[in-house]
C-alpha cells in the first residue's frame, strides 16, 4: 500500500510515534529536520579528529564482536565498513516485504538523526532519498538473533551492492540507484557499523505488529458483540457498576465499548431473560479483551520509547568540547523482545475466545439457531467449515505465543553470549496478528449470518452498521459456494481499517 498524500513525515531529534513509522512504511514522503542534520555533522567532525589522533574506538578503529582486540590501520578503516556489511549480509528465508523494509529504514534513520552514532548527515539524507524515490533494498527475512542481518542487507544496498526493488522490478542496487537518479557512494567512518548495530529490525517489525493489532481489536469487540446478540445473550456482564468493582482500565474501557456498540437492540431486549448468564467467551469479553488492551498499550509504550532511543554501539557524546565514546549494550533487544512476546500471548487470547464463539454460534445444540447457520431445509453446509479454519489458526497462535526471548544462546565465540531473539518475537507477533485477522473475520461472517435469522427484529446500532458494511461485499449465504472470497473480502475490510474506523466512531458517540 502506498500513501497518496503529499504530506511528509518529518524525522529528527523530536519524538516520533509508531504512526510515523507506519506512514513511512506505507509509502509516505520523509522530511529531515535541519537542526538534527547539523548536529550529526558536528559529532561526525569530532569522530574524524579522533581517528586522525589514533584513538581506539570499537567497531571503527577495531574489529567487532570477538575481533574487538584487532586494531585497524587508517587504510583498513574505509574498507572495514563495507566489509562489515558484506560479512553480515547472510540472511535466509522468504523476502522481507517492502513495507517491512521501509519500516526498518525509517527506524534506522530516526536513530541516526539523534546524533549519537558519529555518522555524517549524508547517510541520513541518502536513506531518506531512497525512501522518497522508492528504491527499496531487498533482504531475506530470517537469520537475525535481534539485529545484524536484515540491516546488513539494507546497508549493502545503500552503498550500491546487493539488490533493490525499483518500479516493480528487483534490480542490482547499482542499477536501481542509477535509474532513480542517485549516485553510488562508499561508506564513510562508522557508516557500515552504525547501520547494523541497533534494534532497528525488532523495533520496525514491532511497530507494524502493534499498528495491525490496534486496527483489529475494535473489530474483535464488535464480532464478540454480534455473537452475543445473535445467541440471545444479555449485557448484564457489561454493567458499569460491575466493572467499577474491578477497575482494570482495559476492562472498564472494553465494557464501555460493548455497551455503546450494543445499545438500542430489539434482539437483546427480546432475549434479555433467556439465560441468567452466558458462556465465558461472551460474558467475559471485557475481562479478556480488556487485559489484551492493556498488554497492547504497554507494548506500544515500550516500542515508542525504543523508537526514540539510541541503540547503537558505541555512542558518542560531546562534553567540554571533547568527544566521549561510550561502548555499551543498548543494542540488546531484551526490553522490546519481552514486550512482543507478551503481545503474542495477548493475541492468542483474543484468537481463542473468537474461535470459541464461532464454534458456539454454528452449533445448533448450543445456539438454538439453524445448524451451521444454513437456512432450514436448504440441504447446504452453510458455515460448517470456517470455524474449522478458525480452530486451526487459533492453534497456530497458541504455538506462536511460546516466548522467543527465552531461547537465548551464546554467539560470536562467547563475546555475545546472551542474545535477545527479539526479531523472532516480533515476527511471531506479526504472524499472530495476520492469523487473528482471519479468525475474527470468520467470527464476523458467522455472526452476521446468524443475525439474519432474527429478522424482522433490529439488531444493535453497532451490529447493524457492521452488517450493512459486510453485506456490501458478502451476501447472506443461502446456497453453498466457495467461501474463501467472502473470507478475503472481510479480511480486506479489516486490513484497510474500514471496520475499525467505523466502530471507533460508533463507540465514541
Amino acid at each position: 500500500m502506498r500513501i497518496t498524500s503529499t504530506t511528509a513525515v518529518t524525522l529528527g531529534s523530536a519524538e516520533s510515534s509508531i504512526d510515523d513509522i507506519i506512514q513511512i512504511a506505507d509509502g509516505a514522503h520523509v522530511a529531515l529536520d535541519a537542526e538534527a542534520l547539523q548536529n550529526m555533522d558536528k559529532v561526525h567532525g569530532y569522530v574524524r579528529r579522533a581517528i586522525d589522533q589514533g584513538e581506539v574506538i570499537y567497531g571503527l578503529t577495531t574489529g567487532v564482536g570477538s575481533l574487538v582486540s584487532t586494531r585497524l590501520t587508517a587504510e583498513q578503516i574505509g574498507d572495514s565498513q563495507m566489509n562489515m556489511l558484506r560479512s553480515h549480509a547472510c540472511g535466509t528465508g522468504a523476502d522481507l516485504s517492502i513495507r517491512e523494509t521501509r519500516a526498518m529504514m525509517a527506524v534506522t534513520l530516526k536513530s541516526l538523526l539523534q546524533g549519537y552514532s558519529g555518522v555524517s548527515s549524508s547517510l541520513a539524507i541518502r536513506l531518506a532519498e531512497m525512501l522518497n524515490r522508492h528504491v527499496i533494498p531487498w533482504s531475506p527475512s530470517a537469520g537475525s538473533v535481534g539485529y545484524l542481518i536484515a540491516t546488513a542487507h539494507i546497508g549493502l544496498s545503500v552503498f550500491g551492492e546487493g539488490k533493490c526493488w525499483y518500479q516493480g522490478q528487483l534490480l542490482s542496487s547499482t542499477q536501481a540507484l542509477q535509474q532513480s537518479g542517485m549516485s553510488v557512494s562508499q561508506p564513510g567512518p562508522r557508516e557500515g557499523h552504525a547501520l547494523i548495530g541497533g534494534t532497528y529490525e525488532i523495533t520496525a517489525l514491532g511497530c507494524l505488529a502493534i499498528a495491525d493489532f490496534r486496527r483489529l481489536l475494535p473489530v474483535a469487540d464488535m464480532a464478540g458483540g454480534i455473537c452475543l446478540e445473535a445467541l440471545g445473550g444479555n449485557t448484564r456482564g457489561y454493567d458499569e457498576r460491575l466493572h467499577r468493582l474491578r477497575p482494570h482500565p482495559g476492562q472498564v474501557e472494553t465494557a464501555r465499548i460493548m455497551r455503546a456498540l450494543l445499545r438500542n437492540s430489539e434482539i437483546l431486549e427480546k432475549w434479555k431473560n433467556h439465560r441468567v448468564q452466558d458462556a465465558l467467551s461472551l460474558r467475559c469479553i471485557p475481562q479478556i479483551h480488556g487485559a489484551v488492551r492493556e498488554q497492547l498499550e504497554n507494548c506500544a509504550r515500550i516500542l515508542t520509547r525504543e523508537l526514540n532511543s539510541v541503540t547503537d554501539n558505541p555512542v558518542f557524546v560531546i562534553e567540554d568540547e571533547q568527544l566521549v565514546t561510550l561502548p555499551g549494550g543498548n543494542g540488546h533487544g531484551a526490553p522490546v523482545a519481552l514486550a512482543l512476546d507478551a503481545l503474542a500471548i495477548a493475541i492468542a487470547q483474543v484468537s481463542t475466545a473468537s474461535q470459541a464463539r464461532s464454534d458456539r454460534i454454528t452449533n445448533t445444540h448450543l445456539s438454538g439457531l439453524p445448524a451451521f447457520l444454513a437456512p432450514p431445509g436448504s440441504g447446504i453446509s452453510g458455515m460448517m467449515i470456517p470455524p474449522y479454519v478458525a480452530a486451526a489458526l487459533a492453534g497456530d497462535n497458541r504455538s506462536l505465543a511460546v516466548p522467543a526471548s527465552i531461547h537465548t544462546v551464546s554467539t560470536c565465540a562467547g563475546q555475545e553470549d546472551h542474545i535477545s531473539m527479539g526479531v523472532s518475537a516480533a515476527r511471531k507477533a506479526l504472524k499472530a496478528v495476520e492469523n487473528a485477522e482471519d479468525i475474527i473475520g470468520i467470527e464476523l461472517l458467522c455472526g452476521c449470518q446468524a443475525l439474519e435469522f432474527h429478522r424482522p427484529l433490529k439488531a444493535s446500532m453497532g451490529s447493524e452498521a457492521t452488517l450493512a458494511l459486510i453485506r456490501e461485499q458478502v451476501p447472506f449465504r443461502a446456497q453453498d459456494s466457495a467461501l474463501y472470497p467472502d473470507m478475503q473480502a472481510v479480511r480486506f475490510l479489516i486490513r484497510q481499517g474500514t471496520l475499525s474506523r467505523l466502530l471507533t466512531t460508533l463507540s465514541s458517540q
